[in-house]
């Protein structure tokens, strides 16, 4: 079974620890529900963006935590 985590990282791609433990998720969408709901939380606490992996093959990334950005891209 795959398993689906998530990378998280200031915005020079360096990677830090989260302020919100994650799990290992079952299923993508778990894993994008959980982002859904901490991501202000992991933002106020040093995450800039994070990357989405399902076991070692990126799906996607680096997405940005920050609002103003992401709503400008």
């Amino acid at each position: 079974m795959a398993a689906w985590t998530w990378r998280f990282e200031t915005s020079d791609g360096t990677e830090v620890e989260p302020s919100v433990q994650p799990e290992e998720f079952t299923t993508q969408g778990d894993a994008e529900s959980w982002i859904g709901e901490v991501w202000k939380d992991l933002a106020d606490g040093g995450t800039d963006q994070v990357r989405l992996f399902e076991d070692s093959t990126e799906i996607y990334g680096p997405m940005s935590l920050h609002a103003e950005e992401a709503a400008q891209e």
